[in-house]
């Protein structure tokens, strides 16, 4: 091991032992020792142990443990404080300006134990509600890890979308007059990427891509070229004959899998994709659902798209965790042009995100009726996102939810229940007469925390048995209930509404990544629950 490796190994043992609340003595030696040693010219692994014990700030301790570090390769003494950290408590301390109390801080708080769980809340307006965080701080903390996890080379749909668009227009600057698309996974707008691909009608990489500092090519290859933005993101070029535009764009924007379901692929010149899908004797598959061999719903005229959504629903303002007023988000989704929005603020067990106790939920109801007396050929209705309890109990008496126009009906807490126990929960909050949405059923996070386990039939069962309808959340760190199985749900007859999770304006505007995945799992517009007008809907979610 170099100096700096073992360095490196104390400012650690340093951190992670200040998580635990270990003596301050300690951890401030182990932290000298890092600061000494990384500043050493003559490698540790020379050094016999009379040298060893004349470094300033190297006692008997810190020497023992770089011996065993030289001969080992690791730290017993680590190993024990790692085995009782969650594996994404010690990946924060790799973070740029987290250091162990704000990080200790998020831990025993805010339970949250993954960075991206961290960014989530970032994003809801969640961090900077604690002691000791602000608004300015949230915000610097958010962009060091967006920078995180861009070093990892992977993406969120809804991350990478803007970068390749902004690319896309670069290359259609420099290539005028010649077909310049998206391709590959991002044109089928999957959940989660590693690269943009682009793929231009012309054989010839022009000068200007590189000159300009728009990309960085990394390789050529017989009209495919590796490149990197300037900010390192994966971009492959496919260079073809303009004539040959139209096939090669749609074999380079399929999964192989849906490649492989085609037995032979055409050849000769074809104006679109669908005289292509026409000459395999198939029905049109969007882009989107070119993935498998081939599921699902083929109405492409039919399938959901984000001008079919007429209402804005599952919305937070500064009642809970929402940056925007009731009025203002009202306002906004109006002036975007939605006829209705639905305001589903925290239920009051969500200490965290300043849920409603009764008498705020009662005050805000009475304010949506003000404002819904003043405004004209829009809605605002009055909702709740109700947290689902541990033994599957909704957040309010009876007699509140009345008072409600419909329920989302979400779990936050207590994710690490077995899949039986989760699926019972699950479908206890199903089967309340006041549930009408099941909100973002596993709870997942897209690069960051798997979704807790669950029969997913069982819960899609229940949901049409009991008409309850199943939220696709919109927010591209979620995209949860998964496209996979959208299928399933509308051939059980469960409505899925397209849901923003707005805690902002602007987070209103995420309801096209859901509407995205929605189309890649052949979501009709008539199976879209906010894809009705305001009493459809209402008529729909009515169990009466």
């Amino acid at each position: 091991m170099t100096n700096k490796e073992i360095a490196t190994v104390f400012k650690n043992l340093a951190a992670i032992m200040e998580l635990h609340n270990e003596s301050v003595f300690k951890t401030r030696s182990y932290n000298t020792a890092y600061v000494n040693l990384r500043k050493l010219d003559v490698p540790l692994a020379e050094m016999g142990d009379e040298a060893l014990s004349g470094l300033a700030g190297v006692g008997k301790a810190i020497q023992d443990k770089i011996k065993e570090l030289l001969s080992t390769g690791s730290l017993a003494t680590y190993d024990k404080y790692a085995a009782i950290t969650p594996p994404g408590i010690i990946e924060m301390l790799g973070i740029k300006g987290l250091g162990p109390k704000k990080i200790k801080t998020i831990w025993e708080e805010m339970e949250i134990e993954t960075v991206g769980e961290l960014l989530y809340a970032c994003n809801e307006n969640r961090l900077s509600q604690i002691k000791g965080f602000g608004a300015k701080s949230q915000e610097d903390i958010r962009q060091k890890i967006e920078y995180f996890f861009q070093s990892q080379g992977k993406f969120r749909y809804g991350q990478l979308y803007p970068m390749a668009e902004e690319l896309l227009e670069g290359l259609r600057y420099i290539y005028t007059g010649t077909p310049v698309e998206l391709t590959g996974a991002i044109r089928r707008k999957c959940n989660t990427l590693d690269r943009i691909e682009v793929i231009i009608g012309d054989t010839e990489l022009a000068e200007e891509t590189y000159e300009n500092g728009l990309l960085e090519i990394i390789s050529e290859d017989e009209g495919i070229v590796e490149a990197k933005t300037e900010t390192g993101i994966l971009v492959i070029l496919y260079l073809v004959d303009e004539a040959d535009f139209v096939p090669s764009w749609f074999y380079t924007s399929a999964a192989e899998s849906f490649r492989d379901a085609i037995v032979e692929m055409p050849s000769g010149d074809f104006a679109d994709e669908e005289e292509i899908f026409a000459k395999l004797e198939l029905p049109y598959y969007i882009p989107e659902m070119r993935e498998g061999s081939m599921h699902g719903a083929k109405e492409h005229d039919n399938i959901i798209d984000v001008p079919h959504i007429q209402g804005v629903i599952h919305s937070h303002t500064t009642y809970s965790d929402g940056i925007h007023s009731l009025r203002q988000m009202a306002e906004a989704a109006k002036e975007k042009g939605y006829s209705y929005i639905g305001i589903t603020d925290h239920s009051q067990t969500a200490f965290y995100a300043n849920g409603l106790k009764p008498d705020r939920l009662l005050q805000q109801i009475d304010e949506i009726d003000k404002l819904n007396a003043a405004f004209t050929d829009f809605r605002i209705l009055k909702g709740i996102e109700s947290d689902i309890l541990n033994d599957g109990r909704l957040d309010y008496e009876q007699d509140i939810l009345d008072k409600l126009d419909f329920v989302v009906a979400s779990v936050h807490a207590n994710l690490k229940m077995d899949e039986a126990k989760a699926t019972a929960r699950i479908i206890k909050a199903i089967e309340h007469p006041a549930t009408s949405i099941l909100g973002h059923p596993t709870g997942r996070l897209l690069l960051s925390r798997k979704g807790y386990p669950l029969d997913h039939k069982k819960i899609i069962d229940a949901c049409a048995a009991q008409q309850v309808s199943i939220e696709l959340n919109a927010n591209p760190h979620r995209l949860d209930i998964d496209w996979k199985w959208i299928p399933y749900c509308m051939q059980k007859g469960v409505m899925i509404s397209i849901n923003p999770d707005a805690h902002s304006i602007n987070g209103i505007d995420d309801i096209i990544y859901g509407v995205a995945s929605a189309r890649k799992g052949g979501l009709t517009k008539k199976m879209c629950l906010n894809a009705i007008d305001v009493n459809g809907f209402l008529e729909r979610i009515s169990k009466a």
